[in-house]
């Protein structure tokens, strides 16, 4: 058994050494956060799925050009991700709806995190989700990438510039602007209901 405790870049090396279960603990590591990514970003839980596999086919591949000296693994393996996607997007030349079916089973089967005690409040709460996942997709690609990598994967302003390989700065000014485009998309939706939802509010429903 692969202890716990290792750290990416350990399992990395051991599954680049051909150990099957450090690649085993390295996919359950990273596959949620890797899908979760990619369906928001594209709005195609079928686009995400594929996008998984190119990813961990493309980090046993050339996963030895990782350096932890220069960075933590993060902005690595989400910057795989973020090639594959828009070169998938690229090939797409459309984006799926963000609400579509099979999405929603995706989001069960990937991120089942909240168990239903009240049927109402699940459908309430359920409707803000859609409308924020809908306002989220609607933002323009630059904006919708830094809102899912900083507030839907947590990633620092500086992780998130090395994945999309831009100045720091350049992502503080682009959440700051996804920030605002998104509460107005969110405020316009829930005009004559009283308080607008804010950004940690969002946040949690992400």
């Amino acid at each position: 058994m692969i202890p716990d405790e290792l750290n990416d870049s350990e399992l990395l090396k051991m599954a680049l050494d051909g150990e099957e279960r450090a690649f085993t603990a390295l996919y359950r590591r990273w596959q949620k956060g890797i899908f979760r990514f990619a369906m928001r970003i594209s709005g195609s839980a079928a686009i995400a799925e594929d996008v998984i596999q190119e990813v961990f086919l493309s980090l046993i591949k050339g996963g030895s050009g990782f350096n932890p000296e220069l960075g933590p693994f993060s902005p690595y393996i989400y910057g795989i991700a973020r090639n594959h996607l828009l070169r998938r997007m690229a090939r797409e030349r459309r984006f799926a709806p963000i609400l579509e079916e099979s999405e929603e089973d995706a989001q069960a089967r990937w991120n089942a995190q909240f168990v239903p005690s009240d049927p109402l409040g699940d459908l309430t709460r359920q409707e803000k989700i859609d409308s924020l996942h809908r306002a989220v997709a609607a933002l323009p690609l630059r904006y919708r990438e830094v809102i899912v990598l900083c507030e839907l994967q947590e990633l620092s302003y500086a992780e998130a510039a090395g994945v999309i390989g831009c100045p720091e700065g350049t992502i503080r000014s682009r959440l700051h602007r996804a920030r605002s485009l998104l509460l107005d998309k969110l405020r316009d939706k829930a005009e004559g209901n009283a308080g607008a939802p804010n950004v940690e509010a969002a946040r949690c429903l992400l």
